[in-house]
């Protein structure tokens, strides 16, 4: 279970679902990694130590460098006190299989994103 404020995992781009397809096979030949397919556009797996996740859609969302994320419990109020403590949002909340999250950047120009389970599903 996640905790609260804490990084959950770290989520590779990859330009699509044929990209995707081939980090895969690479981290499961080179490490031995078992990965949880979630469709065709995004693959993760505990097997790393944290959790990495391989992101293939090819949206809007897709970030363009690795991609640390944070697990909060609220993330309406966590949304709040980054733009209060002085980072700005790139991607408002939006939901995903799984959850719901946002991207923000960190004053140093970092982008960050924090994801919460979504209360709609039980």
């Amino acid at each position: 279970m996640p905790q609260n404020n804490r990084i959950d995992l770290v989520e590779l781009p990859a330009a699509d679902a044929a990209a995707l397809s081939a980090a895969r096979t690479f981290y499961e030949s080179a490490f031995g990694w078992t990965f949880t397919a979630y469709g065709d556009a995004y693959a993760d797996t505990a097997d790393s130590g944290v959790t990495l996740g391989l992101n293939g859609s090819a949206d809007a969302m897709q970030q363009r460098a690795a991609l640390t994320v944070l697990f909060v419990d609220d993330l309406e109020a966590t949304k709040e006190r980054v733009v209060a403590a002085g980072g700005s949002i790139r991607h408002d909340i939006y939901p995903f299989p799984g959850g719901r999250r946002f991207h923000f950047v960190d004053p140093a120009g970092n982008e960050i994103a924090a994801w919460s389970h979504d209360p709609a599903q039980p």
